[in-house]
């Protein structure tokens, strides 16, 4: 009888562990809320920009809306590989103390444009992708990647950490939380293009 016992309980405690790490509901819905919406927040500015729009400078050494785009999508291919290098180390509960940041704080940080912040080369905006239309969907594809992912994934993402992030330790769910944060930031950056005295009027 204890011979039948104990694989059963061993299959019990197996599955109850694997539950206790997949991510809560309520952590998938905030997130894919936040990449949906910051998705939708750039699509919808896009909509309707002339090429003179799009490339438009508000002052020399400037970003067009256009490059914003590209910086965009060139970072969303990046958050990608993070998220996974993030998983890969495995999970480690004890590293929890080292995260400082709630979900909104960190949020909050990453949209707040009054901290200007000079990206690094790779991330500079250089034509990649071809097209602007290329380089929206681009964008669009890996966001809803990255979508599909924390809508399906069994990955234990609030207990496995990294620390390439400027602000110090993030688990693995902030570090999508930065990717959608990131959007936002850019695309409130576009709008400011678009409320520049000289930007160009449509015909």
């Amino acid at each position: 009888m204890k011979k039948m016992i104990l694989p059963i309980v061993g299959l019990l405690l197996l599955s109850f562990s694997n539950d206790i790490f997949k991510l809560s509901d309520d952590d998938r819905k905030m997130a894919v809320k936040h990449l949906m919406e910051s998705r939708d927040h750039m699509t919808n500015v896009l909509d309707g920009l002339t090429d003179e729009q799009l490339h438009f400078k508000p002052e020399e050494g400037a970003w067009s809306i256009a490059e914003c785009v590209e910086h965009l999508t060139i970072s969303e291919n990046a958050f990608g590989g993070l998220v996974q290098k993030t998983v890969a180390a495995g999970p480690s509960p004890a590293m929890k103390d080292s995260v400082k940041l709630t979900d909104e704080k960190l949020m909050d940080i990453i949209k707040d444009r009054s901290n200007r912040v000079k990206t690094s080369e790779p991330f500079e905006p250089s034509g990649k992708f071809g097209s602007h239309e290329e380089t929206v969907k681009a964008f669009v594809d890996k966001r809803n990647e990255h979508i599909e992912y924390v809508k399906t994934t069994e990955d234990d993402l609030r207990n496995s950490f990294n620390s390439d992030l400027p602000f110090g330790t993030v688990d693995g769910l902030q570090v999508i939380l930065f990717a959608a944060g990131h959007t936002e930031r850019h695309v409130s950056q576009m709008e400011e293009i678009m409320a520049h005295e000289s930007f160009p009027k449509k015909d």
